[in-house]
């Protein structure tokens, strides 16, 4: 156990301290891959399509699977619309 590394060390020692432009990178990245994993689970739960989540927000299938791969920069109000609106589920957020 002594030798049990904490996993912010870690990313210090590959990415850099928070607010570094390398650690900001990162962040974002690994934001947008956990929102996107969650969104997925979350429709294949309500058991609709990406087209029909696109359907039901506006928004494209395409836009779906970007999201759902972690390859889209996603505004927090675009979220809560697919997720609220798109799969009938509530989201909450809680900051602090």
């Amino acid at each position: 156990m002594k030798n049990i590394t904490e996993f912010e060390d870690l990313l210090k020692g590959k990415y850099g301290k928070k607010g570094t432009p390398k650690r900001d990178k990162y962040d974002a990245e690994s934001l947008a891959f956990r929102l996107g994993v969650m969104l997925r689970e979350a429709r294949k739960e309500a058991h609709i399509t990406q087209e029909q989540l696109a359907e039901r927000t506006g928004t494209k299938k395409s836009y779906i699977s970007r999201i759902e791969r972690g390859k889209s920069d996603i505004q927090i109000t675009t979220y809560y619309k697919l997720v609220e609106i798109g799969l009938g589920k509530q989201l909450n957020v809680s900051i602090g």
